[in-house]
């Protein structure tokens, strides 16, 4: 379980739009019509990451919970199927029916572009942008690991959500998300 941090994304990037199959559905969605109607939050996660699944509680909480205030949660799976086939779609398909089905979609990126757009480079990279499609979080959930005894709590993206939903200024000193690498496709020689 080797880890690795986000690259952040610098603050007030426009959203790097996309348009990716969700598993779930069947259908090609895009970002416009995911997008939130006071911000989104776009998360590259996969199915088998033991750092994803140890914040699976917290992340569908926050989802269900900021879906009712108006904040779409949108995530997006990278991972080389060739290679890792457990995060292929319709192993996604099935693992948003056990989760109960949180978020607003469930994209595979097979291309890869999307994440690399994203500067995404670890399970879970996590990223906040307000109604207008704009950056204002890029980080991790919390300080919570599976290799540490930090309880799992999401505060500091809950943070930046709530601050974002009262029109507070976001904090700048945001820190970077840890995860599994996102398991890039070999590139063409």
């Amino acid at each position: 379980m080797g880890a690795m941090t986000s690259n952040m994304l610098p603050l007030g990037t426009p959203a790097p739009d996309f348009s990716l199959p969700d598993t779930v559905s069947g259908q090609q969605m895009s970002l416009r019509e995911l997008k939130g109607q006071r911000g989104t939050l776009v998360m590259f996660i996969c199915n088998h990451c033991p750092y994803v699944l140890h914040v699976k509680a917290e992340l569908i909480a926050i989802a269900r919970h900021y879906a009712e205030l108006g904040v779409s949660t949108i995530a997006i799976s990278a991972n080389d199927i060739q290679n890792y086939p457990q995060d292929a779609p319709d192993k996604m398909r099935a693992l948003m029916a056990e989760w109960g089905n949180p978020f607003a979609a469930y994209l595979y990126d097979e291309s890869q572009t999307v994440a690399r757009a994203y500067q995404a480079a670890c399970t879970p990279d996590i990223y906040l942008f307000d109604a207008d499609l704009s950056c204002v979080y890029r980080g991790r959930l919390d300080g919570s690991t599976p290799k540490n005894d930090v309880p799992l709590t999401g505060e500091d993206l809950r943070q930046a959500l709530d601050d974002l939903l009262a029109g507070r200024p976001l904090n700048r000193e945001q820190l970077p998300s840890i995860g599994c690498n996102i398991k890039w496709k070999p590139e063409d020689v």
